[in-house]
């Protein structure tokens, strides 16, 4: 009996991480918003405009753009108000997504990704991958944002921070 129970228990413990890693998986594969990928070149991507330059962190160079193209105002029924893209030297690190406030889009993003986490301290959902974050949460009183973030590109401003680090102590 008590050798039954202990498989049972491993069987089950096996098929949860078995589905964890599917979600996980899911995220990873989908990797963004419809067709507007995280790490990929910003100019791929339909009615995209530049809005502004700034400094991320208050220290590397990226650039903010709008999108405004037809295949990107809906998910399903629900109106997006709002969909905008964080670049750097070019690349898609962040997808920023402003859209009507509805249960649905949570319920979807659930049964896509499996159960979200939830964060507290910042009133928020969110759902991990090794090289893709989506946060979810209100935006106002009638609206949720989607934040689809790229840890990649933001490790790749660690390593070129350190690089100019390296070449100023390369000087001396």
């Amino acid at each position: 009996m008590i050798r039954n129970s202990g498989l049972c228990f491993c069987v089950f413990i096996l098929c949860s991480f078995s589905i964890l890693a599917q979600e996980a998986s899911e995220l990873e594969k989908r990797h963004g918003f419809k067709d507007i990928k995280l790490n990929t070149p910003v100019d791929s991507v339909k009615g995209v405009k530049l809005k502004k330059e700034f400094k991320e962190r208050n220290e590397f160079d990226a650039k903010l753009y709008e999108v405004d193209h037809p295949a990107y105002k809906k998910i399903g029924e629900v109106n997006v108000k709002q969909v905008e893209l964080k670049a750097y030297k070019g690349l898609i690190y962040q997808i920023f997504v402003v859209a009507d406030k509805d249960p649905r889009l949570m319920k979807a993003l659930e049964s896509i990704y499996g159960k979200a986490d939830y964060d507290m301290k910042n009133e928020t959902y969110f759902w991990k991958g090794s090289s893709i974050m989506l946060k979810f949460k209100s935006h106002s009183k009638n609206e949720l944002e989607m934040v689809y973030d790229s840890p990649v590109v933001y490790s790749k401003m660690k390593e070129d921070k350190a690089k100019k680090i390296e070449n100023i102590a390369d000087d001396f």
